[in-house]
């Protein structure tokens, strides 16, 4: 089991781009939880398989039908299996 952070920027506020991504994540089997920012930016951080985590990670590069992603930052670490679900934190 793997941990992705992701950090995502451009046009992903205001355009369901959290609930994309909890659609995502709980369709994939993910745990973890995503935030937006202060800046305009998105954050996730999500644990699973390298497999699952890598076609997550596409899939929120894509991101839903209004959401633009500009620019990405990844960072992958070992997971350490405390998270019970996939949710939306303020």
């Amino acid at each position: 089991m793997q941990r992705i952070a992701i950090h995502v920027s451009g046009r992903v506020q205001g355009v369901g781009y959290r609930a994309f991504v909890v659609r995502q994540a709980e369709e994939l089997g993910i745990k973890g939880w995503t935030r937006n920012l202060a800046n305009g930016d998105v954050q996730t951080l999500a644990e699973g398989n390298k497999e699952t985590l890598e076609q997550f990670l596409s899939r929120l590069l894509e991101g839903p039908r209004y959401a633009e992603v500009m620019r990405h930052n990844t960072l992958y670490s070992e997971a350490t299996g405390e998270f019970t679900g996939f949710s939306i934190r303020s």
